[in-house]
């Protein structure tokens, strides 16, 4: 295969991972489904570690790989490019696998069952990519004091920290002992704390004095928390949306708020948001926009 003939391989390589990440990002939305790749320092963080060795080269299970160190932004969990960006060097490691090249081994970080590439994440990618089931991997295992299987969820861990940092930074649960806040996605209960802090800003700007910490919690709670999961319930938003949270459904709606009052340069009420939220992102809706992206995407790749 001639190197022109080779380049233009690659870039419709790239172009079909890429654009498979592209349609796995949109099925997030329809189903709690895990596409994102997992930083290994955010899991460090909520691990007990006893200590690690040098376990040297192995080959190992590719879709054991949950992880990266520096790259878990620009790839999904299925290891598909999530940022453009990263074309040349994909397609220069996808030459070579078209070459039959050999590669160097990947490095990695073993926790229980699980890998985080170190260095060669594009060659994780491209190896999937191709159907690869297996790679040679340089393994330095990190030891913990507990079974960590295929059965382990990650996710679940870092949600359960996050949750009780929220509720010890806010002590929301001493002030109203019924408050229930739960997310189903890591990184959500930090943006909770963003949004009691820019409120607790802006209210503070408004009174000419600066307001306490737990007074802001209390405002954002009863004042724009409450109010809009009310709105939520009353619209039964939350039954088009399974397995997802008031408190998912609070953050995106309170997100497009404000996408909208930017992008119309007017105020919208929390039910105006509410409603266009569910017209523009309804399961139903994404499905056919999703089925129609498919069938156009396959009828190019057929041309």
């Amino acid at each position: 295969m001639s190197y022109n003939s080779l380049k233009q391989q690659s870039r419709m390589d790239f172009d079909d991972a890429y654009f498979r990440g592209f349609l796995r990002s949109i099925e997030n939305w329809l189903q709690l489904d895990k596409t994102r790749l997992l930083a290994f320092n955010e899991i460090l963080k909520h691990i007990s570690i006893q200590g690690q060795y040098d376990a040297g080269i192995q080959e190992i299970e590719i879709n054991a790989i949950i992880g990266s160190v520096n790259r878990y932004a620009d790839f999904d969990s299925a290891f598909l490019p999530r940022q453009k960006f990263t074309r040349s060097r994909w397609e220069k490691i996808d030459r070579a696998y078209l070459r039959d090249e050999i590669l160097p081994p990947v490095d990695v970080y073993q926790i229980g069952d699980f890998y985080f590439v170190m260095d060669g994440n594009h060659r994780v990618s491209v190896a999937r990519k191709r159907g690869q089931k297996w790679i040679d991997a340089h393994v330095v295992k990190i030891e913990v004091p507990y079974e960590i299987d295929r059965s382990f969820d990650f996710n679940h861990l870092i949600l359960k920290e996050e949750k009780n940092r929220f509720y010890e930074k806010t002590n929301i649960k001493k002030m109203y002992p019924d408050a229930n806040i739960e997310m189903s996605i890591p990184g959500l209960f930090d943006r909770l704390q963003e949004h009691i802090d820019a409120h607790r800003f802006y209210t503070s700007e408004f009174l000419q004095h600066e307001i306490s910490y737990e007074k802001a919690v209390c405002s954002w709670y009863e004042n724009i928390y409450l109010p809009l999961v009310k709105i939520i319930c009353e619209q039964k938003i939350l039954d088009q949306f399974p397995e997802r949270t008031e408190a998912d459904l609070y953050f995106w709606i309170i997100e497009h708020l404000a996408f909208l009052k930017a992008e119309y340069h007017k105020d919208f009420s929390y039910e105006e948001a509410a409603g266009d939220f569910l017209s523009k992102f309804h399961p139903g809706f994404l499905k056919l926009f999703l089925a129609k992206i498919k069938k156009a995407f396959k009828k190019k790749k057929s041309q």
